[in-house]
């Protein structure tokens, strides 16, 4: 099973070849030095497409514009999940991995060089105490849906989008101003779920 071509397809995203072998790249950089320092589990290596890849991919499908965001923030980024896929999908938009980690920053800085992402910028900090604005906010597996929701409120430009994903086998309640996207099951194997929710 091809993970990444079916979470690109469903996130309506054309992979180009020099960004297929960038993806494929940030996975042998993923599974040879983030899970040996402690960056992501050590039983990821066997699902990084599908846990991680594709499922980073599929953020895009929530922005459901038809250009990609000028500018994108990812909360909680660790090395770089969702918003290296991202940057590598959309190489005109200036990305920022926010993390709290020094060592997870570190990690994310280093992939960032490997990969020559010259639009990625990785910060070291809270997501309440940063000033930092985005057209896009992105989280995954940060915090609670209301903790994350409430910290892209004041992050967003006008006009912003910001999308947070999950897991679950039910359907979660919708927050006051949020949509829910199922992702089908088929497309990674498991229910995903996107929050969106615009900028007020």
């Amino acid at each position: 099973m091809d993970w990444i071509e079916q979470a690109a397809d469903w996130a309506g995203v054309r992979l180009e070849p020099a960004q297929r072998r960038l993806l494929e790249e940030y996975r042998d950089w993923l599974r040879e030095e983030a899970i040996p320092a402690g960056g992501l589990g050590p039983h990821e290596a066997a699902r990084l497409d599908q846990r991680h890849l594709a499922d980073s991919l599929l953020f895009a499908g929530g922005w459901q514009r038809e250009t990609p965001p000028s500018t994108v923030l990812d909360l909680g980024s660790g090395v770089g999940l969702p918003g290296i896929p991202l940057a590598i999908i959309w190489p005109e938009s200036r990305v920022t991995l926010l993390d709290r980690a020094g060592r997870r920053v570190q990690l994310a800085r280093r992939a960032v060089r490997i990969l020559g992402l010259d639009g990625v910028a990785v910060v070291q900090g809270e997501a309440v105490s940063r000033d930092l604005r985005a057209q896009m906010v992105v989280a995954r597996a940060v915090a609670d849906p209301t903790t994350v929701l409430a910290w892209a409120r004041r992050l967003l430009e006008p006009g912003g989008l910001a999308v947070v994903g999950g897991s679950h086998e039910e359907k979660p309640d919708a927050l006051m101003g949020e949509e829910i996207i199922e992702i089908p099951a088929e497309i990674l194997d498991h229910r995903i779920w996107l929050r969106i929710m615009a900028a007020a």
